[in-house]
């Protein structure tokens, strides 16, 4: 029998005939759309107005966006194993009301080593605090219905990074891009800090319930499926973080984050640059990025639905072809028609990276550990996944354009493939002992 230790807040969800995890996935929703502004689509729309008047190098910006990524990925581990035990509510106020900070820090700066600071310190919280607090919120609240839970998350991320550029722009065109910056700083507070203290929870079973909505009787809305009862199996088993790290699917995985992120976010945050330097206007490359951005948020849907219903390693060896792809289509865009095609294509799969970003280790290793697991594998991405976008940037002042980084960033999609597809799910020991005494 589940005892509740404490209640929701119910005043603020009123919505008694809704399982509440609906609400966290919500929360998880309104905060990434609020966070945007450490992600590379809406960094790329300040790259070329900052370079402009401050007269700072391609190196020199994306430096700053290199910094927090390697931030990221280390603050992950220190706080992995804190959200496991006591949840998000208060590491993702704080992270959110610290990142308002350094956007007014953005706002003011007068030097590069200033953007290093305030947007790597901000991104870094960013990735650790906001993302990946509300990763472990939805993790812990779903089971059979994570993919399209955690699909809430992934489409505020991207429909923010497609629609607040072009909200940025009559700050940047008409007045300056440090006005830009402190209209993010108020609305990450209003839109961030504010909903997550208030609605963030840790787990279902502290308030009596259980995940997905389910009875204690094993039922939620509807009898769950084979597959359905094989992942309820997975978040049943207790993996620990170093369990997870005798295994070669742990490995792989790591493997395909470091991967993706060295190039998934340097085509974020050069792609709008790299077509205004082939004759597309500011606001037409603040366009594409609209396209890729708005493209993964509707698509995040679909794909959340297919991660429910096939196993995540699928989706991500899609999500792989689809990024090699697109590399061949930024790199031979000379119209505007040819880099919106780039842009869907990218974008698409982009949705489908968005939410394996998110789901690889619950889905893998369960919901018990999955801070402290993800944690584990933030030292090695936090080495290889933030050297993308300053290689980009150092490629394109040598050579004066940015072709070679998207070879070479088509030959890491292709081995984040191969990854996936040798990533075959692990048997934890005691599951193996289960099978073994059943078939004595």
């Amino acid at each position: 029998m589940l005892i509740p230790r404490k209640t929701v807040p119910g005043l603020l969800w009123p919505f008694k005939s809704i399982y509440y995890g609906w609400g966290i996935a919500f929360t998880s929703m309104i905060m990434a759309f609020a966070t945007v502004s450490m992600y590379g689509p809406v960094l790329s729309v300040f790259v070329k107005p900052i370079g402009d008047e401050m007269g700072w190098s391609r190196t020199e910006i994306a430096f700053a966006f290199t910094i927090g990524s390697f931030l990221g990925s280390m603050f992950t581990t220190a706080v992995g194993r804190f959200l496991d035990r006591h949840g998000a509510r208060m590491v993702a106020t704080l992270a959110a009301m610290f990142i308002a900070a350094m956007l007014l820090g953005l706002a003011l700066m007068q030097a590069p080593w200033h953007m290093w600071i305030f947007f790597g310190l901000g991104r870094g919280v960013t990735i650790a605090g906001v993302q990946l607090g509300a990763t472990v919120a939805v993790a812990n609240w779903f089971i059979q219905k994570r993919g399209r839970a955690a699909a809430m998350g992934a489409f505020g991320q991207r429909f923010g990074q497609a629609v607040v550029p072009l909200l940025l722009l009559p700050f940047i065109i008409g007045m300056s891009w440090r006005y830009a910056y402190v209209a993010l700083s108020i609305s990450t507070l209003l839109l961030a800090a504010l909903p997550a203290f208030l609605f963030l929870r840790r787990r279902p079973e502290d308030y009596g319930m259980l995940p997905d909505g389910a009875t204690p009787d094993g039922h939620g809305e509807q009898s769950p499926s084979a597959r359905e009862t094989a992942r309820l199996a997975v978040d049943n088993v207790p993996w620990t973080v170093r369990e997870a790290l005798r295994t070669r699917a742990f490995w792989l995985i790591v493997v395909t984050m470091a991967t993706i992120s060295f190039a998934q976010t340097a085509t974020n945050l050069h792609a709008a640059a790299s077509f205004q330097e082939k004759g597309i206007s500011f606001a037409a490359s603040a366009s594409i990025v609209f396209v890729f951005a708005m493209t993964s948020a509707i698509s995040t849907f679909p794909w959340g639905w297919l991660i429910d219903r096939l196993h995540i390693r699928y989706v991500m060896m899609a999500s792989a072809t689809l990024y090699m792809v697109s590399m061949f289509l930024i790199m031979n865009a000379t119209t505007y028609l040819d880099a919106v095609a780039f842009g869907v294509v990218f974008g698409t799969a982009a949705g489908a990276w968005t939410l394996g970003f998110r789901l690889l280790i619950p889905n893998y290793f369960g919901r018990r550990s999955t801070g402290t697991i993800r944690g584990a594998t933030a030292p090695i991405i936090a080495f290889i996944g933030p050297v993308g976008p300053t290689m980009a940037g150092v490629i394109r002042d040598i050579t004066g354009n940015y072709d070679l980084a998207f070879v070479i960033f088509a030959g890491v999609f292709a081995l984040a493939f191969v990854a996936m597809a040798l990533a075959k799910p692990p048997t934890h020991r005691t599951a193996a002992s289960s099978e073994l005494q059943a078939s004595a």
